[in-house]
């Protein structure tokens, strides 16, 4: 009896505190900064076991090793809840919900965007105190309007479809993660390694080109609704998606060089 009260009591906290919409924000960034240290200290620890080149590796290759699973997990997760939500779920289908698509929101949504600021947080704070192993002033530019742009969106409830569609973005991630592994170990020159550059090249073709450009279309197309967000949430609809963009023209101009100079040397 006295387990099963001790039971009831925990049900009771969780559904009450820690998954009451209230305070879904707070605990979704809290799991997204578990997640992270959790994924850093299996990665450590199974790299350690299972690869061997991972032993001859620096002290900053070791950092930056973990630190890209953990980019890698968060991408992954997001993603895939980014997908789901933008094109399979009807939460901001024109058809099946009535309101503003620009407010529209949900436990889910807000949860998973909750983990991605837990992410951006963990992240930002490992590029900082690593300054500049893991990543120069563009990365922290980049981290930082990610941070806002996405905490403003989970904490106001404004513009989430719009968050959505740039994390999907995300989706490059592993590609660029799994082109450090292969060169770090020395498989540069090896067939996984072309393969990896031409699936980045489309992938950030489809996810950050042109994927930007159906959300200025989607934008200019619901403008009527886009209008009537806060101004501080029309700043981060129009101004943080326009610099990313540029951010990535330049990465894949850099992207395009890189596979035509690994295709010249095959050849």
């Amino acid at each position: 009896m006295e387990k099963k009260s001790y039971q009831n009591l925990t049900e009771l906290l969780i559904k009450e505190y820690v998954l009451a919409d209230s305070f879904i924000p707070y605990t979704s960034i809290i799991c997204g900064i578990c997640a992270c240290k959790m994924v850093y200290d299996l990665t450590q620890s199974f790299s350690s076991v299972y690869f061997k080149s991972y032993s001859s590796l620096s002290k900053v290759q070791r950092t930056e090793w973990s630190n890209r699973a953990i980019s890698t997990f968060h991408a992954i997760f997001i993603a895939a809840m980014s997908l789901y939500l933008v094109f399979w779920s009807n939460l901001y289908s024109d058809n099946q919900y009535a309101g503003l698509v620009t407010f529209r929101s949900s436990s889910l949504s807000t949860f998973s965007l909750g983990a991605s600021v837990g992410y951006f947080l963990a992240d930002l704070g490992m590029i900082i105190w690593f300054y500049p192993s893991l990543g120069g002033m563009e990365y922290v530019l980049h981290h930082l309007l990610s941070l806002i742009a996405v905490a403003y969106s989970m904490l106001i409830g404004e513009g989430q479809l719009y968050t959505f569609m740039v994390l999907i973005s995300e989706t490059t991630t592993p590609g660029i993660n799994l082109r450090w592994y292969l060169d770090t170990v020395g498989m540069k020159r090896t067939r996984a390694y072309l393969i990896n550059g031409v699936v980045i090249f489309v992938a950030w073709l489809v996810a950050r080109i042109l994927l930007f450009m159906y959300l200025f279309y989607h934008v200019y197309m619901h403008y009527d609704e886009v209008k009537q967000v806060q101004s501080y949430g029309l700043v981060l609809i129009f101004v943080v998606p326009w610099v990313l963009s540029v951010m990535n023209l330049i990465w894949f101009a850099k992207i395009i060089r890189g596979l035509r100079k690994t295709l010249a040397k095959r050849h």
